[in-house]
Formats: structure tokens, sequence, C-alpha cells
């Protein structure tokens, strides 16, 4: 696989882009302190007896819903509480959404990586903000663009002297409620010289299949997961929950937490048998 740059988000153990395999995994969004720290919990167990980098996901605000009757979460303020107590005591590394410029000095404080969204990958004046925290960066490829344009998000970021960018993966949109993951994608982002996460949870979504929110197929996240990783990915994002079909959004596309641990197994033998080529 090519050199690209290791993203330190926690020293010593929490390198995306290293040896490793690494995990961003979490819920959809931030529900409430016990049930966001539960998930959290499970996670960091499962992930340090595999010794796998984890960095725990949840959305304090859920701004590019499907419907306006769509559950958005506790509010931005609320959300970014919880997961801060969550950091302190889990003392795991937290990643979150920001869609809008003035809450990202806010979110910088709570979270130890700030995630572009991907229908905002193209938004310069967040792409810079995000980049003079001088935090990582994860750059969500917008379902509308090559894997190649990315790179001018990357320079957005770049601009601001923050080199810590990596790359997700989630699929592109034809309309007609669909997303194809195109693993060519996944090679080209990396010669960008950054670390590659693959959504495998949201390339499965079925945007506004169930009329005013999100349809899913969860069936095919373990099987476009393990293609990924066998590409060279060096991460994988999974949105999970102990009952997703009663999680208040992206049920259908999230990964029941009892699954994860079976999972990261067979990701990380790919991975052991990718890297030893």
């Amino acid at each position: 696989m090519s050199d690209v740059t290791e993203i330190v988000v926690r020293k010593p153990d929490c390198v995306v882009g290293g040896e490793r395999l690494a995990v961003i995994a979490g819920p959809c969004l931030v529900e409430d302190l016990a049930t966001t720290a539960s998930i959290a919990e499970q996670l960091a167990e499962i992930c340090a007896e595999l010794h796998v980098p984890f960095i725990f996901k949840a959305s304090y605000d859920k701004a590019n819903r499907t419907s306006i009757n769509s559950a958005r979460g506790p509010g931005w303020q609320k959300g970014l509480e919880i997961l801060a107590e969550v950091r302190e005591t889990v003392g795991v590394p937290l990643l979150s959404d920001v869609h809008e410029t003035p809450q990202v000095s806010a979110a910088a404080q709570a979270l130890d990586v700030l995630q572009v969204p991907a229908f905002l990958s193209r938004q310069t004046d967040l792409l810079v903000a995000t980049g003079e925290t001088g935090l990582p960066v994860n750059l969500k490829k917008g379902q509308f663009l090559a894997p190649e344009d990315m790179q001018h998000s990357i320079s957005k970021v770049a601009s601001t002297g923050n080199e810590q960018v990596m790359l997700t993966e989630r699929g592109s949109t034809f309309g007609y409620h669909n997303l194809v993951v195109d693993m060519r994608g996944l090679q080209i982002m990396r010669s960008l010289g950054k670390p590659v996460v693959f959504d495998a949870t949201h390339s499965v979504q079925l945007p506004g299949g169930m009329g005013g929110a999100s349809g899913g197929q969860r069936e095919f996240v373990a099987g476009l997961a393990r293609a990924a990783v066998a590409v060279g990915v060096d991460a994988v994002f999974l949105e999970v929950h102990p009952s997703p079909d009663e999680a208040p959004c992206d049920g259908p596309n999230m990964l029941p937490i009892s699954q994860v641990q079976a999972l990261l197994e067979q990701l990380t033998r790919i991975r052991g048998a990718v890297s030893a080529e």
C-alpha cells in the first residue's frame, strides 16, 4: 500500500493510517448520556480486546435530515456536553459532525476529530474553520464528487497549515434513493496521500427511501467492509446501536452492536493478510 500521512488522534495508541486498521464507530445520534456512554464502553472494550485503534462517533446534531420532522438530537450545545462527558468518563477519543462555521470553536473543545459531512465537503469557510482548530479533520467525500476532486477539499483545510486530514467514502448517488460504491475510488483517494476511511453503514443507506426518512440495506454492510479492507483502506466507519430498528435515525443501515466484534475480527484478519503481501 502507498504511504499516507499518519493521523495521531490520541497518543500513543490511536493512529489512523498506521500499521493497524482503525475503527470509527458509534450511534448515528446522541440520544442521552446513559445510552451514549454505554455504547461507547461496549465498543471500547471490543476494540481493546482486538488491539484496534478506536474513535467513538455520535452526531450531536443531524442537520441534514430528510424531513423537517426527522430526529436531530438534543441540540448542539447539550449534545456537545454529553459527548464531552463521555470522553471524560469512558476515556475514548471522539468524532462528530460540524455543520456550521460558528459551531466549530465549541466543537473543537469537546472533540478529538472534526468531521465535515459529505453534503458540505466543498464549503470553503467551514473547511478552513475546521483546519484552523489544529485538530484532525475527517472529510466525507460528497456523493456528487469524483474521488480525485477531494484534493481541492484537502487543500482548503491545508491552507491553514493543518495537514491532519483523512478522507471518507460513503458512496456516490445517482438519485432514485440509492448509493453506489466504486472500490476504485478508495485507491484513488488514498493516492492523494491521506488515510482513507470506508463508511460501511452509510454506503448501504437508501436516501429518502422511506418517504420522509432514509432506508437502508444493512445485510450488505459486512460484505462491503470486507471488500474495502481488502482494497487497502486505513479505517472503517460503522454506525451501530443496541436496537437499530428502534433508533431515532439511520436504523435500517446501522449494525446491531452484538455483531460488531465478529465483523472486526474478520476485518483485522483481512488487514493482516493484505499487509503481509
